[in-house]
């Protein structure tokens, strides 16, 4: 039995399961409220189904996990020979799944650390392999968190949404931020900002927004080596069409993933979603 940290984090991170797996990440799966169901996000709901749902208006929420199945991960990893565990997780802003980790550390059987990365999707996912990376190296659970803090404090996440109602409706824009893309059919462009979804700009056709998108991606990268993950929800056309220009055009691209959100994610946004996140190595 493997003496070593352990990595643990949430299904919102939405990395390749071959990444997961090559560097013994383990995912913690939020749950999609779907009507009367509750199914976990990854296993029990795909984003088809999801995005149908939204497009039909019926009503779709979502809840974090509870903290006794954090508990039972935490189990298992010392079980399996962890002496420590680090287990990062989807801005507190925005979900209650930190919280819950927390509850969950206080009895754990090993000391854990559990960090409030201000991030989501790959941008929490780029923070998660920054931190099992370093715990591979034979880094300690401060050395991994350390990581994992510097990746986040490096990485940028965009978005364009067909529009803002969804996240009004989720709670995770402010009515007065859902104006911000009302009027005039304008195509509101946002930005995680201090783990809160935050307007950006506002530009009058979705094929603009796509090209401000790019462009601010572009800005950010310049030259400096960097990993991009591009997102979608039920437009992935619009996806490789927007990563093939990203590698054209960024000297420095090191890694590019491509991928749709889950349905946690995308209850929130709703169909068209596209989304940026550039992470300097």
């Amino acid at each position: 039995m493997s003496r070593h940290v352990a990595i643990i984090t949430d299904s919102t991170a939405y990395l390749p399961p071959r990444t997961m797996e090559r560097h013994g990440i383990t995912a913690v799966p939020l749950t999609v409220v779907l009507g009367d169901r509750a199914l976990e996000e990854g296993t029990e709901i795909s984003t088809r189904s999801l995005a149908q749902a939204l497009q039909k208006r019926r009503p779709v929420t979502t809840s974090r996990p509870g903290p006794e199945v954090f508990a039972e991960t935490y189990r298992k990893a010392a079980a399996s020979g962890a002496t420590g565990i680090v287990s990062l997780h989807l801005s507190a802003e925005l979900s209650g799944t930190y919280d819950a980790a927390v509850v969950a550390a206080r009895q754990a059987p090993v000391p854990v650390r559990v960090v409030d990365t201000g991030m989501i999707a790959m941008a929490l996912g780029f923070c998660a392999v920054a931190a099992a990376e370093a715990a591979q190296s034979g880094g300690t659970v401060d050395e991994a968190v350390t990581a994992a803090e510097k990746r986040a404090a490096d990485t940028s996440a965009y978005f364009y949404v067909d529009t803002l109602d969804y996240l009004r409706r989720g709670g995770r824009i402010g009515a007065a931020q859902a104006l911000f893309g009302s009027a005039l059919a304008v195509k509101p462009l946002l930005r995680l900002d201090g783990g809160r979804i935050e307007p950006l700009e506002k530009v009058r056709t979705a094929s603009r927004a796509i090209a401000r998108l790019e462009e601010i991606a572009a800005e950010r990268a310049g030259t400096a080596e960097v990993d991009i993950a591009v997102h979608h929800l039920a437009a992935p056309d619009r996806a490789t069409a927007l990563a093939d220009r990203l590698r054209t055009r960024l000297p420095g691209l090191a890694d590019l993933h491509v991928s749709e959100v889950g349905a946690v994610i995308g209850a929130h946004t709703g169909p068209g979603l596209l989304g940026v996140v550039v992470s300097s190595r």
